[in-house]
């Protein structure tokens, strides 16, 4: 008896670990599309609404989901906080801040860290630039994305269940 609870504990994590990974691999897409719906805002609101950055970057902030909201709530309260961080210092310390806890993989943060270099230096038309290219680069990589989701996804699953069952075989 003690033997087949183990047995199906051991199934049940073993296929939990591979959803888990399965989702991480859902949640990329579905970030980056986020973060590059925040990146539109934001250039909306530098370019046609005239908003200073840090009011805009709130602005944007409001309007999203986790974890992209708190990495850009993030970049405001470094910059209220200590007025001696730059915005380019504080852009990045929030992207490596809050990165361990999306799912985006480098090429997305070294988007978005070459971004926080350009923005806040520079006229209004160079920032939406700047924005522009930046949401080019996060666009090719959804696509890329979504098509590791789609390879992917099913193996994590397949794979956690298939493990989870050759440990039990080899334990009974």
């Amino acid at each position: 008896m003690v033997e087949l609870i183990g047995a199906a504990l051991i199934l049940f994590a073993g296929t939990m670990i591979g959803f888990l990974q399965a989702s991480r691999y859902a949640a990329r897409p579905i970030q980056i599309r986020q973060l590059i719906y925040a990146l539109q805002r934001l250039e909306t609101e530098i370019g046609y609404g005239y908003t200073p950055l840090p009011e805009a970057i709130s602005r944007c902030a409001a309007y999203l989901p986790e974890p992209v909201a708190s990495l850009l709530l993030d970049v405001n309260r470094r910059l209220e906080q200590t007025g001696e961080l730059t915005f380019r210092e504080s852009w990045e310390g929030a992207a490596n801040a809050y990165w361990p806890h999306t799912a985006m993989r480098q090429p997305e943060q070294a988007a978005l860290i070459r971004l926080g270099s350009a923005l806040g230096i520079s006229d209004r038309e160079d920032q939406i630039k700047n924005l522009k290219l930046a949401m080019q680069q996060l666009q090719s990589e959804e696509e890329a994305a979504r098509h590791d989701s789609a390879r992917f996804s099913k193996m994590w699953k397949s794979l956690g269940v298939l493990t989870a069952a050759l440990v039990v075989i080899l334990i009974l």
